[in-house]
């Protein structure tokens, strides 16, 4: 088992950036896809990006692509979330999850069993 911790968030101007960390303190990430997802007030939470185990294969959600990237470094057991040219509409808790990596890449929250306790990025106008 995994218990993703993530870190990194913050107050950040609208078109600034964030890098967001995702680690397992204790655990490793072997053998595990990440996913990244967040959950603005009043809103489900959403997909935003994944990665396999080996980082040969990402996914994004539509409204992220081109200004987010997913990566990991397994030697460090860390998952990262870059992000840039932010917009107040990113403002949510963002989530790290992990599931096994078996088969494609996934952007259904339920398929993931190991959640973080989120990290708030606030992005003001």
């Amino acid at each position: 088992q995994v218990q993703p911790v993530e870190t990194g968030g913050g107050l950040v101007q609208a078109g600034g950036s964030l890098r967001l960390s995702c680690a397992a303190p204790g655990r490793t990430f072997s053998g595990y896809a990440m996913g990244w997802f967040r959950q603005a007030p009043g809103k489900e939470r959403e997909f935003v990006a994944a990665i396999n185990w080996s980082g040969s294969m990402t996914d994004y959600a539509d409204s992220v692509k081109g200004r987010f990237t997913i990566s990991r470094d397994n030697a460090k057991n860390t998952g990262y979330l870059q992000m840039i040219s932010l917009k107040p509409e990113d403002t949510a808790v963002y989530y790290c999850a992990a599931r096994p990596s078996v088969g494609a890449l996934e952007r259904f929250t339920g398929s993931y069993g190991y959640w973080g306790q989120g990290t708030q990025v606030t992005v003001s106008s």
